[in-house]
């Protein structure tokens, strides 16, 4: 079958991405996949649902697998299946409803108290309520637990979550709903043993998992024994799971029989796990469920499965059948039978590269090569669409027009101009092709690098200071500030710049603008050099783009105080800096480099995919370079490639991401000359009528 896998992908050790999944994970589950036979298309769900239905619809998959936990909400884990529900595509796990239900707590406590399952006493606490629950108690007997109600892999519970008086409850209350106002729950501690039950469709007793322990170190401060966020994430080597657990047979048939009520009671399907508290006196208290459990190898259900005889592929097989059978597609027939997407001509446009740019020659440093000209239609034609190509030629007016191409994959750079990265999006828009990439009016201005530092300024967005020199002659503004770095205006792949281009004194940037006025017959750019780090973070997706995780370029020689991204640079990579991504930063560096990537992605109205350069400060203020609408896709080279290789995208997934928003345009296209041929069939209709009245 053709498989899509969905997730949510873990880039960094926050809280916030604990229950998203690893790159070791993804390709784990992958390998299975296609290890069993399966296509396998990896779709990281970061970003609008519009652009994930695009990919979705691109793939056209049969089945997809789905593990991803959705960012923020308290209905975060069940966006995805609610729209592959509404996109009619089969998926793996529980259904829309059964995910909201599972990630509140506290209803699926009340669901199952009405089945006879024991739950500790308890109740939510918003902030709407917390000073009338301060004034009059919560209303649950002391000792009692505090943790967040919508939260999964131990999220929120940090060392001693216990509370035996009003006054620590007060000050456990406050904290926790500082950082989860949806709602925290509280609820009676039973002191115990924490076991877990797996449950996976078709393996084992009616899917049922031989119960597992968690055995954590004695060298762990944890009186309460509680696994926390802390043992769960961070020294997960201080916990072991027992599988099977030193409990009597009795308790691990109670166990088990008190999960199948669970699964049935919730509706749960092909895979799952419940987290169970076993009190000191021998009660079991239902503590929680996960219909979307972790598949980390070496995750309890795993070692539950093993004593089955069921390996890690076999776990992932026996979701995939179960999924399959429930959707009739058990037979290859039946998959097939599904209505596929047309074939689409995609036309491929592009400067193609012939001179080496390692020569020393910057003549065609924004062409792309051959190499890059193969992988992208490799890609391209992966997704079951025919590639024409089309070289961006001065021919291509006439070439295009008869072409007779749906769609166009752009890369081309232009010929020459200011404008010429606009030229074919501009000749696409006169044909009435739709494309993909930003428009020719976006291309225009980010190219003018002037012109777009204006924009990013009207949008309150920090940008180094500049002035334009067009003759050199200009009287130097007096806003400007030493050092200054000069390049060309409107070049892009560094052409023109070089580590000599940062300068100390007018006499000096007088003297390289003049040589850059001659040799590139354009204004040079004059801006303030901004000494610190240096970042660049992609961007994919239409109006609410994604970032993906920023990329530091981090130079090699310490002792160089002023260094520069240049073109000699990129040619020799290795020599001189060396690629970080995801970047050592803070949370709070995290989030400024992301609003300015994604504040100037919106000033400029790009569209589908750009990446943006920026520099940090000491004082940690982030300031604009420029922005690429069309940057390199060249395969494990270009920076773009480099961070979406980082974020867990394979190239052909880049490619498919950045191709289905034009395939979402063409979609839009066809539907709105649809519209207008069933009015026009309508307008003849009415004419024909009011004829045949006139005649009568």
């Amino acid at each position: 079958m053709k498989i899509a896998l969905t997730y949510n992908l873990r880039l960094t050790e926050s809280e916030e991405e604990a229950e998203f999944d690893t790159v070791e994970t993804v390709d784990a589950i992958a390998k299975a996949l296609a290890d069993a036979g399966h296509t396998v298309e990896r779709i990281e769900v970061s970003g609008t649902a519009s652009h994930l239905l695009a990919r979705l619809e691109a793939n056209d998959p049969d089945l997809i697998f789905n593990t991803a936990e959705g960012r923020r909400g308290r209905a975060r884990e069940a966006l995805y299946p609610a729209l592959f529900e509404d996109l009619g595509v089969p998926f793996t796990g529980s259904d829309a409803y059964v995910l909201t239900l599972t990630l509140d707590k506290w209803l699926t406590k009340n669901v199952l108290l009405s089945h006879g399952i024991d739950c500790p006493r308890g109740r939510v606490v918003t902030p709407v309520d917390l000073q009338r629950v301060l004034e009059q108690g919560v209303g649950v007997p002391f000792p009692v637990i505090v943790k967040p109600n919508f939260e999964g892999s131990s999220k929120g519970i940090g060392d001693d979550p216990v509370a035996r008086d009003h006054k620590t409850l007060t000050t456990l209350l406050k904290a926790a709903l500082a950082q989860f106002p949806q709602g925290v729950l509280v609820e009676e501690f039973i002191a115990g043993t924490d076991v877990t039950v797996g449950f996976i469709e078709g393996v084992g007793d009616d899917g049922i998992l031989t119960p597992v322990e968690y055995v954590i170190d004695p060298s762990v401060k944890n009186k309460h024994n509680i696994y926390d966020y802390k043992l769960k994430n961070i020294e997960h080597d201080k916990v072991s799971v027992r599988c099977p657990p030193s409990l009597a047979r009795d308790v691990q048939a109670r166990l088990k029989a008190l999960a199948k009520t669970v699964y049935k009671a919730l509706a749960l399907r092909d895979m799952g796990r419940i987290d169970f508290r076993i009190g000191e006196d021998g009660r079991i208290y239902f503590l929680e469920v996960n219909a979307l459990p972790s598949l980390e190898k070496g995750a309890g259900i795993f070692a539950a499965a093993e004593l089955e005889g069921v390996s890690y592929d076999g776990v992932i097989a026996a979701i995939v059948k179960a999924a399959a059978l429930r959707a009739g597609l058990a037979a290859p027939e039946a998959a097939s039978s599904r209505k596929k997407a047309q074939p689409v001509r995609v036309g491929f446009t592009y400067n193609l590269k012939r001179a080496d740019s390692k020569s020393g020659s910057d003549d065609e440093a924004e062409w792309d090569p051959p190499e890059t000209i193969k992988a992208i239609t490799e890609a391209i034609k992966s997704y079951g669409h025919t590639v024409v190509p089309l070289e961006a030629t001065a021919d291509l007016p006439r070439v295009l027009a008869e072409a007779d191409v749906d769609l166009i994959f752009n890369i081309a750079e232009g010929l020459i101009g200011r404008n010429r990265e606009a030229q074919v999006p501009a000749l696409c828009e006169l044909l009435g092709i739709p494309y993909t990439g930003s428009d020719s009016a976006t291309l225009a201005i980010a190219l003018d690098k002037a012109l777009a530092k204006k924009v990013l300024k009207q949008h309150g967005i920090l940008t180094p200071e500049f002035q334009l020199f067009e003759t050199g002659k200009e009287k130097l503004n007096p806003a400007l500030k030493f050092p200054v770095i000069v390049k060309p205006n409107t070049e892009g792949s560094s052409k023109g710049i070089a580590g000599t281009s940062v300068v100390d004194d007018e006499a000096g940037m007088r003297a390289l603008v003049k040589t850059l006025l001659e040799k590139y017959r354009q204004p040079a750019l004059v801006e303030e050099y901004i000494p610190g780090r240096e970042f660049t973070i992609g961007l994919l997706g239409d109006r609410r783009p994604r970032a993906l995780p920023p990329m530091e370029i981090a130079f090699k020689d310490d002792k160089n105080e002023r260094p520069v991204y240049d073109f000699q640079v990129k040619q020799e990579w290795e020599k001189h800096v060396e690629y970080v991504c995801p970047a050592k930063v803070t949370q709070s560096e995290h989030r400024a480099l992301d609003r300015a990537a994604l504040d100037t992605f919106e000033a400029l109205d790009c569209r589908d995919v750009a990446r943006v350069d920026l520099r940090m400060n000491k004082e940690g203020k982030v300031y604009v370079l420029e922005v690429n609408p069309l940057p390199g896709l060249t395969p494990d080279y270009s920076d773009l490639v480099l961070i979406s290789k980082a974020a867990g995208i394979e190239y052909r997934s880049l490619i498919g991401d950045i191709l289905a928003g034009g395939l979402k345009r063409l979609r839009e296209k066809r539907r709105v000359e649809s519209q207008e041929r069933e009015a026009q069939k309508i307008e003849n209709k009415q004419n024909g009528q009011a004829q045949q009245t006139t005649i009568s």
